[in-house]
């Protein structure tokens, strides 16, 4: 036994996080052994699968919460739309896993859709689950937002991060920091429209901004921002160290042609297609619903 173990609470709870992660792996190889007793096939071969999945999640928190996030692209009202279908698709595909969530910033849209959501996912392996969904997603379809219902293009960008442990190595100046502090736009809470519980922070150095503003409370907004600026921080630290860093200098790429991932199309024929991979399924509406299992072990196996 160590005596000092809880002194240290940030560090005592992410070692029981650890814990509870492994603890769940062991019940799983016993459900294994459970399921072969008991001739179940189909349930066996399921399990077996996702196991072979998490052989792969072995980057630097892969086990980690992930930070999701959607940005409307190019194409003004009609990729605000897209952004919107996107995180439709995302929370459809969380709700599948049973993965909790949390919206934790929403923009809406001038007309339809929104400019960008943020969502926090607090599941096992999230990050490294979702990692890969990071990039331009491209919708084709008749546009519902002219008379002449046109052919039209639109562009979204998926930007995912880890939910850094608060005992990571990535360190932040207070004096680097800007705080600002609205009103939220979104329901946070009965006192939303009377206190500015909403937090805008921006690292001055490198001129990331985050935002959150779905808490009730300043404080909560604050610890879920500085959150969210660290997961930043790392990001473009690791894209630095890969001679990434001119593409993601500012925290994200440019939502357009060159840097799609994937291509969802809806007319003239109904087709999404994983550019990477080369995963595809005529079944676009379910994909839309969530259905994204395929999609996401492709990318998975493929690193």
């Amino acid at each position: 036994a160590q005596p000092d173990f809880w002194r240290d609470q940030s560090a005592a709870r992410a070692k029981m996080q650890r814990l509870a992660r492994l603890q769940q792996e062991l019940d799983q190889i016993g459900e294994l052994d459970r399921l072969w007793q008991t001739g179940q096939e189909a349930l066996l071969i399921e399990q077996l699968n996702q196991l072979e999945i998490k052989t792969f999640l072995a980057g630097p928190y892969d086990d980690r919460d992930a930070i999701l996030s959607v940005h409307a692209g190019q194409g003004g009202t009609e990729a605000m739309d897209w952004a919107q279908m996107l995180e439709r698709m995302y929370l459809k595909y969380f709700e599948k896993k049973h993965w909790p969530y949390q919206l934790v910033a929403e923009t809406p849209g001038e007309e339809a859709g929104i400019k960008s959501a943020t969502l926090v996912v607090a599941a096992p392996y999230a990050y490294g689950h979702l990692k890969r969904e990071a990039g331009t997603h491209r919708l084709v379809r008749q546009s519902p937002f002219n008379a002449d219902h046109l052919r039209q293009t639109s562009f979204a960008l998926v930007e995912v991060l880890p939910q850094l442990p608060e005992t990571s190595a990535v360190a932040v100046k207070d004096s680097d920091l800007e705080w600002q502090f609205y009103r939220a736009s979104t329901q946070g809470g009965q006192n939303v429209q009377k206190v500015s519980t909403a937090v805008r922070l921006k690292h001055k150095p490198t001129g990331i901004v985050v935002t959150a503003e779905n808490e009730r409370y300043q404080a909560q907004n604050r610890k879920i921002a500085l959150n969210l600026l660290k997961a930043k921080l790392w990001a473009q630290a690791e894209a630095q160290a890969k001679q990434e860093e001119k593409a993601l200098k500012k925290g994200r790429t440019k939502a357009a042609w060159g840097t799609q991932i994937r291509s969802y199309v809806l007319h003239p024929y109904k087709m999404v297609k994983d550019l990477r991979t080369g995963h595809e399924t005529g079944q676009a509406e379910a994909v839309l619903d969530g259905q994204l299992d395929d999609f996401i072990e492709a990318e998975v196996k493929l690193s």
